[in-house]
């Protein structure tokens, strides 16, 4: 039997620990843990905020790789080592002796938009921009720590540790910032690929803030001797840096088998973009609001974050929500909300040409009625939407879709990249109207899938730092193209919204 890597995933509406492997030049999974995650709100004498229980999180990981290690035990191949991904920008403050400090804030809470005026008023955009080549966006980590500070809190003696190496130092007791979640905070240069040490002492912030870096492929450390025990890991099990953002491990198993694409990693987020080899800090680039993270072997992620698939799942929990207080009828009397598959088949027969919101506007960051929030946006344009779901479906997917097709567009030509086709993953790859609205839009041929891209990436990377898989980026991507039969979309020109 071939070795096995352990991947933790972990997402904002849910989590899965996954076994890997490769055979024969092709990739593996196994799913052995799956579940939920999602905002937690805590009520204090201040007003409620929006958190990650981390306790809980790190919970259901240890019974992930409790799980893995009973996987391994009955195939008879050991755990060569631990991956761990998650989503950006969000962290948990830890100080000398290594405890937690409250509850990691969530991005969704809104006390980083009420900085941004501040921090600016210290370090213009086009500063910021110069150096770290970063997106504005309100909840970036730069405006959480000002939001820190504006509370009183004394960040002297702290560190902060984004979410994927939270979890690794409560795994091992080692301290890392692996570059390509890094590269978010606003804090990190795109071209030095180091703390932008300037710019945090310009803020007040201390220059011990954050650990040293660490690159995707480097070991972390080892699992502390309690961890073994209670997974069943042997103590000299490594947990391995990876591209601890998932949309780094996710574009990292994009398969494509030319440089020409375009990605779109597809969930609770869109992240769409294009891979360069150098980052594009010009004044058009800034003013477009297009980022520069890192990317698996110093590449750059040069992509812009679009709205996602959480308008389509947040309006689902407010017409399942509303079915059940019986505040409102769904789809007729005493009827249970449509299935996924039935809304898409629904938006599908919906007549092309309809109303179309900005998916990226502040107002649909939060939790509450999405659908409300959504028809509200379409009246302030000056439009109408009706109110079966069908329509509000319809509507989110192709504004999506329309949003991706700028986006692709801005990217090539800002950054000079040819695209011949456009890759979607995670999530929103197994949503067949969406990705048919996106070749519509973009006309350009769209593949869909891996769903587990940002696992595949994960475990590939891990099994490249243990010489069980080619070195060349390139060739990690055909090993993924091994692996995985995707679905082709070509452009239907007569649907092309004019």
């Amino acid at each position: 039997m071939s070795a096995l890597f352990a991947a933790v995933d972990i997402g904002a509406s849910s989590g899965r620990v996954i076994v890997g492997s490769l055979m024969d030049g092709a990739a593996e999974l196994q799913v052995v843990h799956r579940f939920p995650n999602g905002v937690t709100e805590v009520v204090t004498e201040a007003g409620t905020s929006l958190h990650w229980d981390l306790p809980e999180l790190f919970e259901q990981v240890l019974q992930g790789l409790t799980a893995a290690a009973a996987h391994a035990a009955a195939v008879g191949s050991p755990i060569l080592s631990i991956g761990i991904d998650t989503w950006a920008v969000d962290y948990g403050l830890v100080d000398a002796a290594g405890a937690l400090e409250g509850l990691p804030f969530s991005y969704r809470d809104a006390r980083g938009a009420g900085q941004v005026k501040r921090v600016h008023g210290m370090l213009s955009p086009r500063e910021l921009y110069a150096a770290t080549g970063l997106q504005h966006l309100p909840f970036n980590t730069i405006f959480q720590l000002a939001a820190e500070q504006a509370a009183g809190r004394d960040l002297a003696g702290r560190q902060a540790l984004l979410m994927p190496d939270l979890i690794a130092f409560k795994l091992t007791g080692a301290r890392r910032a692996e570059s390509t979640n890094a590269s978010t905070t606003g804090l990190y240069g795109a071209v030095a690929g180091e703390w932008a040490s300037g710019f945090m002492a310009a803020l007040g912030l201390p220059d011990t803030l954050f650990p040293p870096l660490i690159e995707p492929g480097e070991a972390i450390g080892t699992l502390l001797p309690e961890i073994a025990a209670r997974t069943g890991l042997p103590a000299t099990t490594p947990v391995v840096a990876v591209g601890s953002h998932d949309t780094a491990s996710a574009v990292a198993a994009v398969p494509a088998a030319s440089p020409n694409f375009a990605y779109i990693s597809s969930g609770t987020w869109s992240l769409v973009g294009v891979e360069l080899q150098a980052p594009v800090l010009s004044e058009a680039s800034r003013a477009a609001n297009f980022t520069n993270e890192r990317g698996v072997d110093g590449t750059i992620r040069y992509l812009r974050n679009v709205g996602g698939l959480w308008l389509l799942s947040e309006s689902i929990r407010s017409w399942q929500q509303e079915a059940h207080d019986g505040v409102a009828r769904v789809s007729g009397a005493n009827r249970a909300v449509p299935s996924l598959a039935e809304l898409l088949a629904a938006a599908a027969a919906e007549p092309a040409g309809g109303p179309l919101v900005d998916v990226d506007s502040e107002d649909f960051i939060a939790p509450g009625n999405m659908p409300e929030r959504i028809r509200a946006a379409v009246r302030a344009a000056g439009g109408t939407l009706e109110s079966p779901p069908a329509a509000v479906v319809r509507c989110i997917l192709d504004s999506l879709a329309a949003s991706y097709a700028t986006t692709v567009e801005q990217a090539a030509r800002l950054s000079g990249k040819t695209v011949d086709v456009i890759h979607i993953v995670g999530g929103g790859s197994q949503n067949g109207l969406l990705c048919q609205l996106t070749a519509n839009a973009t006309g350009l041929p769209v593949v869909a899938g891996p769903v587990e891209a940002t696992a595949l990436g994960n475990v590939l990377i891990q099994a490249r730092a243990a010489g069980a898989a080619p070195e060349a980026l390139a060739e990690l991507r055909a090993t993924v193209a091994a692996s995985h039969t995707g679905t082709k979309y070509l452009p239907r020109l007569l649907m092309r919204r004019s």
